[in-house]
C-alpha cells in the first residue's frame, strides 16, 4: 500500500460528500478521516474541522485543484 499524507482539512460533512464522489470520478485513491469522536461527542471537530482527506502524495495537487473548483461552483 502507498503512503498517504494529509492533503487537507474538511470543513464539514457536505463538503467530504462533495470531496468522496468527485475524488471517486477521478479514480484517485484516498481515505477521508473524521475528527468526531463519540466519547467527546464531537467536540475535537469545533476546535480541528470536520475531519481530513489523506492520500498519495502524487495526488496533492489534483486534489487541491478539484476542492477549489468544488468550491468555486458553490458560489456561483
Amino acid at each position: 500500500m502507498e503512503n498517504y499524507v494529509k492533503i487537507l482539512v474538511l470543513n464539514d460533512m457536505m463538503e467530504a460528500n462533495r470531496m468522496e464522489a468527485a475524488l471517486n470520478d477521478e479514480d484517485i485513491p484516498f481515505n477521508i478521516i473524521s475528527y468526531h469522536d463519540y466519547a467527546y461527542d464531537g467536540l475535537f471537530q469545533l476546535q480541528k474541522g470536520w475531519g481530513h482527506i489523506e492520500a498519495p502524495s502524487e495526488y496533492e495537487d489534483k486534489i487541491l485543484e478539484i476542492y477549489k473548483e468544488i468550491g468555486n461552483l458553490e458560489n456561483d
